[in-house]
């Protein structure tokens, strides 16, 4: 089989007469095996499709648990390659949920300490140039 073609199947039992939302449990079971290292840093997930069938549940679903998984930079989507694990196996640092790393890369994308230019129009309206 073609390296682009395999992907990791995690194990997820889902507790459907539980109180706990399906793409939460979804989610749990994902996260814990990238934290714990059970799924390695670029390993690549199934696509929703067929994780929803192999689960037998909405799409939708697994798209939430997905989305979830990628606010905590755990997972980024990759035109044409589907979802990869980015990291956060045991001993990363932690924040609030967040890698440091996510942390760097949210900080990095804001421009933080940015540049600002302070000036006048010539009806002293202020205007600010960000560089």
């Amino acid at each position: 089989m073609s390296r682009h073609r395999e992907f990791f199947v995690p194990t997820i039992g889902l507790d459907r007469t539980g109180t706990v939302p399906l793409h939460r449990q979804i989610y749990r079971e994902i996260a814990r095996a990238i934290r714990g290292g059970g799924i390695p840093s670029g390993a690549r997930l199934p696509s929703t499709r067929v994780l929803a069938r192999q689960l037998r549940i909405s799409r939708n679903t697994v798209l939430a648990a997905y989305d979830d998984l990628a606010a905590e930079d755990l997972i980024r989507g990759e035109r044409g390659a589907g979802m990869r694990v980015v990291g956060a196996g045991p001993g990363s640092a932690q924040c609030g949920g967040m890698t440091w790393l996510g942390l760097q890369r949210v900080i990095r994308a804001a421009a933080y300490p940015a540049r600002v230019l302070a000036f006048e129009d010539p009806d002293r309206n202020p205007l600010y140039i960000q560089h």
